[in-house]
């Protein structure tokens, strides 16, 4: 079914797509459900992940505006902050990350993601947790401090999560339903199941879902904070993008928005040695490498569901790989210890 949808806003050809949907035979022999994996970690090398479908619409609202630096923030192995450090560099701007770490005075080891965003030239101001709790009053006093040295900023909301962001994920939609049509049984539906770690990318599945006109259940598996939190951030991103861009579209919190919580564990970035186990065994039998702080967590999430109730979320399910196998290298030791 073609898509219901008004003209894309700017976007900047940064991402390998399409990504591929590729079967799980052996997880879906083992759980009994027609699993595949989207393969949105292979959106790039060290531009991976889901978050360069959001940088290819903001980056290119940032560049028309005429900016000379992008300022945004996350936690010292942020996938996001990675992903904006050296897209930022490919299209010729500055990068200042604002990084949070329980102590700014002994910032962590350059390994992983953080090691990638110093190469890509990435300024790093350091924020406490509770700091960054308070992250838009540092995003201002930041992009102040860049004015007064004769730059232009331009601030990236943690995740790139806000209604320029979600068309990255409503493109993606608008792909993955070609996908879909491979799978067998068409009649049945298709839930698609993803990790929710700032609410963009479930708002632009949501919203792409419904443009779509398909029987498709977006299906979010949070590994920070609750449910309540995620139900207003995805709804406030939704009903921003619905009004800025006319779409034209019916949507209710209560109805369209699910979240299977409970999966957090230890905390954000804060792995579990059955989630790593996990991990391990599906690099074992399926040769794909999930990352401990999003995909890790969903999909050890997704499988107890399923070993609770195989019928949780139907007979097809799609889950979206959004990348992150840089931070596999800071936990090496903890997943040496599985081995």
């Amino acid at each position: 079914m073609a898509f219901a949808l008004p003209s894309y806003p700017p976007r900047i050809d940064l991402a390998r797509l399409p990504t591929p949907l590729q079967p799980l035979q052996r997880w879906s022999e083992k759980i009994g459900v027609e699993l595949r994996i989207k393969r949105d970690d292979l959106t790039g090398s060290v531009l991976s992940g889901n978050k360069v479908r959001k940088l290819e619409f903001v980056l290119a609202d940032a560049c028309a505006k005429k900016v000379d630096t992008v300022l945004t923030c996350g936690g010292e192995q942020s996938n996001h902050c990675r992903a904006t450090a050296v897209a930022a560099a490919m299209v010729g701007l500055h990068c200042r990350l604002l990084l949070r770490t329980a102590d700014p005075s002994a910032p962590p080891p350059l390994e992983g993601n953080l090691l990638l965003d110093r190469m890509a030239g990435a300024e790093i101001v350091w924020i406490t947790p509770e700091e960054y709790r308070r992250r838009d009053d540092f995003f201002e006093r930041e992009a102040e401090n860049l004015r007064r040295g004769g730059r232009v900023p331009y601030i990236i909301p943690e995740g790139a999560c806000d209604a320029v962001g979600a068309w990255g994920y409503i493109s993606a939609m608008e792909e993955l339903v070609g996908d879909i049509s491979g799978f067998s049984g068409e009649d049945e539906p298709v839930t698609v199941i993803h990790p929710c770690g700032s609410g963009g990318t479930a708002a632009g599945l949501i919203l792409g879902a419904k443009l779509s006109g398909l029987p498709l259940r977006i299906t979010s598996v949070n590994v920070s904070d609750d449910r309540d939190y995620f139900v207003k951030v995805v709804g406030d991103i939704c009903e921003q993008t619905i009004a800025d861009y006319q779409l034209g579209i019916a949507f209710d919190r209560s109805r369209d928005i699910d979240i299977v919580d409970g999966y957090v564990g230890r905390g954000y970035g804060l792995s579990r040695p059955e989630e790593l186990a996990l991990i391990c065994e599906l690099a074992r039998t399926e040769g794909i490498f999930l990352d401990p702080v999003y995909t890790g967590k969903a999909f050890y999430g997704m499988i107890q569901e399923l070993q609770r109730d195989p019928a949780r979320f139907g007979k097809r399910i799609v889950f979206i790989h959004t990348g992150g196998i840089f931070g596999l290298f800071p936990v090496a030791r903890q997943i040496t210890e599985l081995l």
